[in-house]
Parts: C-alpha cells; structure tokens; sequence
C-alpha cells in the first residue's frame, strides 16, 4: 500500500470530516491513512519518537506525553491504557466530536499507546448515555480482531468523574472520584497496575505522528506548543462549535474562525468552567498556547472559549458557575466541602448588591487565598482561581454591585454552558 499523504494545513485530525461532511468509516480509513505502524519501531524507539514531537496532553493540563510514556513503561507490572472521551467540563464539546468523526484515529492511538509501554489492555471511557459512544463501539466492532483488548465505558456525567484518578477509581470500584494521591495512576491505577491516562484527543495525534513523524508535527504550533488542537467556542459567535487551528493562533482569529462576534464583546472565558476570565482588549491578540497563556496570567486548559457580550453580567455568570462547581465537587475534603460553597454564596450576595461595607469582598478575597493548593484534588483550585479573575476582569461591575447597583441583565438568561447541578447524593 503507498504511504499516505500527510495532512496539510491546521486541518490534521478532522481533515476527513471536512472533505466528507461524514464520520470516518473503517474502509475511509484505511483509505486515508493506512494500516497501523505498529511494529515499524520499537517501544522506546516510539517514546523516543513522541518526545521529539513535543506532543502535549490535550485533555487540559499540558503534560508533555513522552514523560508519561516513559513512567507507565517502567513501573511495575502489566500497564493499562485508559482513553478519557469523557468531555467532563461542560465547556467542551471537542470529544464528542472527534469521536464520532475520527473514531479510528482514536483506537489507532490507543493501540500504540499500548505497544509503547507494553499495555495489554485499554479502556475508553465515554459519558454515560453520550449518543457519540454508538461510532465508538461500531468502529471497535469493525477492528474486532486487533490483538489488543479495547473496552469501552460509561462514565457518570460529573464534573471531577473525568479527573484522571476518578476515572481509575471508577474502573476499579465504580466511584467516579477523585482519589488522593500519590500513587498517581502511572505508578498504580487500574487494577493496581500502572495505567497510562490520556485524552481522547492526544492519542489520536499520536496516529499522525507515527504516519507522518516529529518533524511534521512541529511544522504547525509553536516552538513549547506544537501542532494543531480541538477548540469549542460558544457564547456570543455567529456559528458556535468546535474547530482545529494550530497552536499559537490569537484568540481573535479562532473567534473570526468561528464567525466571528455576533455583538460587542467584553470578556473570554478561557481553558473551561475550572479556567480564567480575559478582559477582550486583551485576548484578540493573546496567543492560544500554554506558554502565552501563562505568560498573560491564565490558562489554555481544556482549549474552551465563551465569547461573553457586553449586555450580559459576567458576576452573575460567575456565580452560576461557582455554585455548580460547589455542587459538582468531590466532597471529600474541607475546601470542597465548605470553601466552595461558601464562595459561591459570597458572588451570590454580590449579584443581589448591597455590600457598602465591604465585608462580602473581604471576606471573598480570604476565602479565595485560604482554598488555594489545599484540596485533595486540583479542583478548588480551578473554582478559584475562576472567581479571581472575576474580581479583576469585572471589578467595575464588582463595585456597582457592592454598591446596591446591580446591572440589568443580572438575571438574565446564561451565556456560559453551565447545567443544573446534580444532587450530591448523586455522585457514582
């Protein structure tokens, strides 16, 4: 069979999609890119290969992949892969749509994950219900011959359930919760053995870069951020949805990407519900990459972005999001337990007005710096650091508010994807 085209443009992963309108069949893939490498090169010669592309995680982190690689490959017994397609923060939609569109690009990467740290077995993991699970079984269905066994499963939709260590609890016990750690899963995860987490959408681009090598990977992003990712805008854009660019493309242009403004803008919310709020003078030209985004004192998280309009109350916004990420918590230890929801109530108060005196503020600001790096899990961390930014970005809303001023559109319809939260009593 000849070797197949590479991919040109920031169009890698969804390129089928694109030219068809359609989910990639079995026989379309094969077509397009060919039979899987395994084989070509060895375990460490792939690790080796995935170090010089500088992949990173794409699930939200960063992390670079080969590291992770390197640590599942070493430890102690037969690894396991999990693939988490779970699309857990409500921001994003971009699993969902490369597996319904690339679903073999997905089960390719997944193979070679396992050939690259020795795994026997993999599991990808997909939302309880999620209509898009049906082309992951019927792909499997069509590949049920591979020598590696693949398990799909469904996962609560709970905002920490995709959390890499809730997601081996799952497997193991069926509590999709976080658990402390260390072990973190690459020592010790699904049952017991060392277990490589990664994103749907990483292990795909893992099927690119063994086809086409580092180098083409690199052609497209920047030098700490190469290739291309999966980006959901929604919020005040005429045509919402999720689009591949490269790394390093100005957040204006994915907006004109995605149409474009469909009114005046005054913010961006970035990296998902557990991410950052950007004032807009400042995100137009803001590099979407990790090292921009740091640089610029935010974050490029699961690569969400909500176009927030002028005529919309980014407090009340804010404290939408605060309590559903109270609610939505683990619940297992105090800053989740207590200090979320005590800062959603603060932005509450702050959206009715009437704190003169100051104390809401003060009291918001402590708790802000208390929660900080002291959850079992990253997740306060998130939920604060996104009531942070609120302070800063909208800090002249802030003070009308405080004032007994509040804005008109205060309880207006939501512009940012956040669902009614589940019941606590409702977490496996």
């Amino acid at each position: 069979m000849p070797r197949p085209d590479a991919p040109t443009g920031s169009v890698r992963l969804l390129a089928g999609s694109v030219e068809s309108g359609a989910p990639a069949k079995w026989a379309d893939h094969l077509a397009r890119y060919g039979p899987l490498p395994v084989g070509v090169d060895g375990p460490a010669e792939l690790i080796d290969l995935v170090d010089r592309s500088g992949l990173r995680g794409r699930g939200g982190a960063g992390f670079p992949m080969s590291r992770k690689l390197r640590t599942v490959a070493a430890g102690r017994g037969r690894p396991v892969v999990v693939a988490n397609g779970c699309d857990g923060d409500p921001a994003t939609v971009k699993d969902a749509k490369l597996l319904e569109f690339a679903p073999h690009l997905v089960i390719d990467g997944v193979l070679l994950a396992c050939h690259a740290v020795g795994a026997d077995e993999a599991t990808i993991c997909v939302g309880e219900g999620d209509a898009h699970a049906w082309y992951v079984y019927a792909a499997l269905q069509a590949r049920r011959h591979e020598e590696i066994t693949i398990r799909v499963a469904q996962v609560p939709h709970r905002y920490v359930a995709s959390e890499e260590s809730a997601l081996v609890n799952f497997l193991n016990t069926g509590d999709a919760r976080p658990t402390v750690t260390p072990p973190r899963p690459a020592e010790r995860g699904v049952g017991g053995r060392p277990t490589l987490v990664d994103n749907v959408e990483t292990l795909a681009h893992l099927a690119l870069i063994t086809r086409f090598g580092a180098e083409w990977f690199r052609a497209a992003g920047t030098a700490e951020s190469p290739g291309t990712t999966l980006v959901t805008v929604g919020g005040a854009v005429r045509r919402p949805g999720v689009y591949e660019v490269e790394l390093g493309t100005p957040v204006g242009a994915v907006l004109a990407e995605a149409g474009g403004e469909s009114e005046p803008l005054q913010a961006v919310q970035m990296g998902g519900l557990g991410g950052s709020w950007m004032p807009i003078e400042q995100t137009h030209a803001l590099p979407l990459a990790h090292e921009d985004c740091r640089e610029a004192g935010t974050v490029m998280g699961s690569a969400a972005l909500v176009a927030l309009p002028e005529r919309a109350c980014g407090i009340a916004e804010t404290a939408r999001t605060l309590r559903y990420l109270a609610v939505e918590s683990a619940g297992q230890c105090g800053p989740c337990m207590f200090g979320l929801p005590a800062i959603a109530d603060d932005v509450d108060d702050l959206v009715r007005g009437g704190d003169a005196s100051g104390d809401t503020l003060d009291r918001l600001r402590n708790r802000l710096g208390t929660i900080q790096g002291r959850g079992a899990c990253a997740h306060p961390d998130g939920a604060t650091r996104f009531a942070a930014a609120a302070l800063r970005v909208f800090a002249d809303d802030i003070a009308d508010h405080a004032a007994g001023r509040p804005c008109p559109w205060s309880h207006a319809a939501p512009w940012l994807p956040v669902p009614a939260p589940t019941s606590q009593d409702a977490r496996k």
